[in-house]
């Protein structure tokens, strides 16, 4: 089972930005663990990070073709505000799920509202690093068709 993470805008400032909704954690550390999850879970996992939103919806449109299980996706800011990525992922027919490090809820009145939300099997925000190994088990059991609990 293959397994696409996907961070959007900003997040390779992870480390830097804003350490009390962020963490210290960097994104590559981020991706370290992940990968050791996919480990441990046994499937394979590719990420993939960018600041420019056409590339985003073009690695989402090339998951068509490679025979991916699942999609995680950290959208950044267009979490909020892109139309377009959410109509990319709603073309995928493979589970998608949205995570976020911090509390989106907890926040700007603008970051309460994700226009992802509609096309995503679920959301996970608040947990930190923990959102994305959240996101990454939910994928996981999605694609897996089986209980989230075991």
């Amino acid at each position: 089972m293959k397994v696409l993470v996907l961070h959007g805008v900003n997040l390779n400032m992870f480390g830097k930005r804003d350490p009390k909704q962020y963490g210290n954690k960097t994104l590559a550390q981020i991706n370290e663990a992940l990968l050791a999850l996919s480990q441990e879970l046994k499937i394979n996992i590719e990420t993939f990070q960018t600041n420019f939103e056409g590339e985003m919806i073009e690695r989402i449109h090339r998951c068509l073709d490679e025979n991916f299980a699942a999609v995680v996706i950290n959208a950044g800011a267009w979490t909020h505000t892109s139309y377009a990525l959410a109509d990319a992922l709603a073309i995928l027919t493979i589970p998608v799920i949205e995570v976020h490090m911090s509390n989106i809820h907890a926040r700007e009145n603008f970051r309460h509202h994700s226009v992802l939300s509609p096309v995503v099997a679920g959301s996970i925000a608040g947990f930190g690093v923990e959102s994305y190994l959240l996101g990454l088990r939910a994928a996981y059991a999605l694609a897996q068709k089986e209980p989230l609990l075991v």
